[in-house]
């Protein structure tokens, strides 16, 4: 009586080989690979930190540097800048100076304590920047910031370090 080979392992005759699931060369992997998602955040770390410097708003000037540290950021304040040739833009909108006090007042509504940032070209007349200082000062405004760019000279006349 012949046997068949599948009939000899049914009987327990042959060799039997057994797998172990879950622990072999070919199991599931329950690791998650985190390399791609560390590239895909600093890609978008070096984005964001390119591009937030271009989102500041206002018209260019070139800002007079002095021996001031920078300030703490504020949320929404107003913007006053002005440019060499004494023109005045209140935030990217050019107004003359006697209506510059009826729109701020617009642009502050109610809130007469929210910070006014002056950003003046460093060759402008120093008799605009201080008439529009003044305008601000009697209209109520009572948080106002001229704003310079860091890295000018120290008081002990030395070149700050670059």
């Amino acid at each position: 009586m012949g046997l068949s080979a599948h009939d000899a392992f049914a009987a327990g005759g042959g060799r039997r080989s057994r797998r172990r699931y879950g622990r072999g060369r070919r199991g599931t992997l329950s690791e998650i690979n985190v390399t791609p998602l560390v590239d895909v955040m600093l890609v978008l770390l070096i984005i964001f930190m390119i591009s937030a410097p271009l989102l500041t708003v206002g018209v260019p000037v070139e800002l007079p540097k002095t021996e001031a540290g920078a300030m703490q950021d504020q949320p929404e304040p107003l913007t006053v800048s002005i440019r060499a040739d004494g023109s005045i833009f209140l935030g990217e909108d050019q107004v003359a100076f006697s209506q510059l006090t009826g729109r701020m007042r617009a642009q502050a509504g109610a809130d007469a304590k929210k910070p006014v940032y002056v950003r003046a070209d460093g060759k402008a007349s120093y008799e605009i920047v201080a008439q529009v200082m003044a305008a601000l000062s009697t209209s109520g405004f009572t948080s106002i910031n001229l704003i310079t760019d860091t890295g000018g000279p120290v008081s002990t006349g030395e070149e700050a370090p670059a």
